[in-house]
């Protein structure tokens, strides 16, 4: 993994000893690549959802627009429940999630949610999502499970290869779960520790569906939590057809190897 740097300003806690994090149990991690018009948002609405012992850690990967800067300033209006982890250029979704794990993990986190900056996760799902951890070891949002969806709005087309795509995932990795590329997940922290988040090969799209093959072989109960998911609102999407390509060789590589 590339060597990450970490923010420090007078209003956010991070600190190599994340000593400020000690009493935030519930760790939202927040990849960020040009999000400067959605992460305002989205902190603020997941702040109004009430979660006890909420923080977050927004990971951006010298974001263009701005939003590591955003990012920062979020950092002292949330003041005691924020750090921000700056990284030089774009390394990859997966890197980015296993840089905000850790971190997580370090400050002592029981519970760790991973959500996406553009509100396609709605944040009003949290609390369910969070609360089905306890009694399993992941929660996962599901789109694909009985009272999840996709955006109204999408075409037929797309809810086919969106659909397809996912099963076609599922039995590359003989997976059991319904949304194998889901990217709202919640963990305890003993499901992230069990599954050497240092040891994760794939860094991209495939990363989701990686973590999901190795939360099954090491044996966790696994629940899905309906949600539907929302078009994001602003900014761009970073999929393309080529992306979902060579997720899928890279996936038949790893059940290959185990």
């Amino acid at each position: 993994m590339t060597k990450d740097s970490t923010t420090v300003n007078p209003g956010s806690p991070a600190s190599s000893e994340h000593s400020d994090l000690g009493t935030l149990k519930v760790m939202i991690i927040v990849p960020t690549y040009n999000e400067a018009e959605t992460l305002p948002l989205l902190i603020e609405k997941v702040t109004q959802q009430n979660i006890e012992g909420l923080g977050f850690i927004v990971v951006d990967d010298g974001s263009p627009d701005g939003t590591g800067k955003i990012a920062d300033r979020l950092a002292d209006e949330y003041a005691g429940m924020f750090m921000v982890i700056h990284r030089e250029g774009k390394q990859g979704l997966g890197t980015a999630y296993m840089a905000g794990f850790q971190t997580a993990l370090d400050a002592g986190a029981e519970r760790i949610v991973e959500m996406d900056a553009d509100l396609s996760h709605p944040p009003e799902v949290l609390a369910g999502l969070i609360g089905e951890l306890d009694k399993a070891d992941v929660a996962v949002a599901s789109r694909y499970t009985p009272g999840g969806g996709v955006d109204p709005g999408w075409s037929w087309g797309r809810r086919q290869i969106s659909y397809w795509g996912n099963v076609g995932i599922r039995l590359i990795l003989g997976l059991k779960v319904k949304d194998a590329t889901a990217g709202f997940k919640g963990f305890r922290r003993t499901s992230l520790e069990s599954i050497c988040i240092d040891r994760l090969r794939l860094t991209g799209f495939g990363f989701q569906a990686e973590v999901a093959y190795r939360c099954q072989k090491a044996g966790m109960n696994v629940v899905e939590h309906p949600y539907v998911f929302m078009e994001r609102t602003a900014g761009s999407s970073k999929m393309t057809f080529g992306i979902v390509v060579e997720a899928f060789f890279h996936l038949s590589w790893l059940r290959i190897r185990g």
